[in-house]
């Protein structure tokens, strides 16, 4: 009987401890996340540090990143639901000149929050519309608008599984 009881106390033990560390045992609602990227133009232009120095102070936490140079066919696999449109292939030459930051993006309502602070896809309407935004900060047009922005829930998820592998919580090594 005690043997029993002392293997009770463990599992327990063991599961309000991890439990403590889930949000939703605690009684607390998961964070919502989003990608963002940092497009070469940003990352040339020397925005990144800016960038994410607007992120965490808009409340957003940064929970991974990674700085990674993309191929055509990532960038032909990313941007699949754009291959009828006109412009997709100077959006995959863009995508592939140059280094990017891809980071993983956590807060309340954080799809919306984003798409906000980036402001517009056209950064030069961006520049007289909504002149605080980041892509009035550091865009110049409708395709090099400096930052990637996911435009719902379920896109963020699958785009944040293209980059990372979401089952490890750890930070990327830039």
């Amino acid at each position: 009987m005690a043997s029993h009881f002392h293997r009770f106390i463990t599992v327990f033990v063991i599961l309000v401890a991890f439990c403590l560390n889930r949000p939703l045992c605690r009684g607390e609602r998961e964070k919502e996340k989003t990608l963002a990227i940092i497009k070469p133009d940003g990352i040339l232009g020397n925005y990144s540090d800016k960038i994410k120095n607007i992120i965490t102070g808009y409340g957003f936490s940064i929970t991974r990143e990674m700085r990674i140079q993309l191929d055509e066919d990532a960038v032909r696999s990313f941007y699949a639901e754009h291959s009828s449109k006109s412009f997709f292939l100077s959006l995959v030459k863009y995508m592939t000149s140059g280094p990017i930051l891809v980071m993983i993006l956590e807060k309340d309502n954080a799809v919306a929050d984003w798409r906000k602070l980036i402001g517009p896809t056209d950064a030069e309407k961006a520049k007289v519309t909504h002149p605080q935004s980041i892509r009035a900060m550091c865009g110049f047009n409708m395709e090099r608008n400096c930052v990637h922005g996911s435009d719902s829930t379920q896109s963020a998820s699958r785009e944040i599984s293209f980059f990372f592998d979401v089952q490890d919580t750890r930070h990327d090594e830039l």
